[in-house]
């Protein structure tokens, strides 16, 4: 499991020296995971912890306080993602006015040197920091120069079949519906996590109960159907076929998730999922009766199991 740590300010010695990684890391894609490489073969010659260091918010919603949502996973889910990459220790520190004030050289002496204790940052050739953004890759190496941390940029990776591997790629991509293209950036599949709320219950009228999530800050895939895979708390994954969106013919207020877990039965209320979009298998509809909505759901499921079992 990966340690998350709040803040940088009076840490204990133990939780300092690390090499880390630095980023937003939105998705931990294929090529935050480059970087988060770099800075392992780091930690390995020094002998030090790996760690990522992420913003509590994201910087975006910070500057960009009514920007609509664009978010690839929550906090809890990076730090899931971390954890098969070695990572040990997961700096999420807060975003908040004293951190946008920082120029470039005091986040480079303030948050990594004096706070973290940083031995190696490894960052990507895009990464920008400081007030202004003024803080470079090439601004960061003179100040660890001179701080005595050292520093690795890792160049633009994109797949050798000429796949962009970026977080606003995925975000193309699930805007477009093409679920298997973002989980190829991502290196697994795009998935949704909240808590199971109470709906308006009308799929238990004609058979079909489902698991309801909110999307909250979740960028918006294409509004449809979905083959599915859905983690539950106690660790058991179920097929299911979900709909997200706002339901046409209900015209609901706000897009839901709402997940039909096939071949299951239990109560999920106040429990937290997390639902894989592996496959989506049409768009939304509106239909002129329950009778028809219930066929359709039937045809549904069994085009996601089909999928799901392929």
């Amino acid at each position: 499991m990966v340690q998350v740590v709040t803040d940088w300010r009076d840490l204990p010695e133990e939780l300092r020296g690390a090499a880390v990684a630095i980023g937003a890391f939105d998705g931990v894609h294929r090529g935050h995971q480059a970087v988060i490489a770099a800075a392992r073969d780091a930690a390995q010659d020094l002998n030090a912890p790996l760690a990522v260091v992420s913003f509590a918010p994201h910087p975006r919603r910070w500057f960009q306080p009514e920007a609509a949502p664009f978010r690839l996973m929550t906090t809890d889910q990076m730090a899931q993602a971390l954890v098969p990459l070695g990572v040990e220790r997961l700096y999420l520190l807060p975003f908040d006015a004293d951190m946008a004030a920082m120029t470039d050289e005091q986040f480079a002496s303030e948050v990594l040197w004096t706070g973290l204790g940083i031995k190696h940052a490894a960052i990507g050739f895009d990464f920008t920091y400081g007030k202004g953004r003024t803080g470079s890759p090439e601004g960061l190496r003179q100040h660890g120069e001179l701080l005595g941390f050292t520093v690795s940029v890792i160049d633009r990776l994109d797949d050798p079949d000429g796949l962009k591997l970026s977080s606003s790629a995925v975000r193309e991509a699930l805007k477009a519906g093409d679920m298997p293209r973002a989980a190829a950036i991502l290196g697994r599949p795009f998935a949704i996590q909240g808590q199971v709320i109470h709906g308006d219950k009308r799929g238990r009228t004609i058979g079909v109960p489902t698991a309801n999530v909110r999307l909250g800050d979740y960028m918006r895939p294409a509004y449809g159907v979905y083959a599915t895979r859905t983690r539950l708390a106690d660790g058991r994954v179920i097929d299911g076929v979900a709909n997200l969106g706002i339901r046409p013919m209900f015209e609901i207020d706000e897009p839901l998730l709402e997940v039909w877990l096939l071949d299951f039965s239990g109560d999920l209320y106040g429990q937290t999922i997390e639902t894989e979009l592996v496959a989506l298998l049409r768009g939304e509809m509106n239909f002129d009766s329950l009778d028809a909505l219930k066929a359709q759901i039937d045809a549904d499921a069994d085009a996601a199991r089909a999928v799901l079992s392929a």
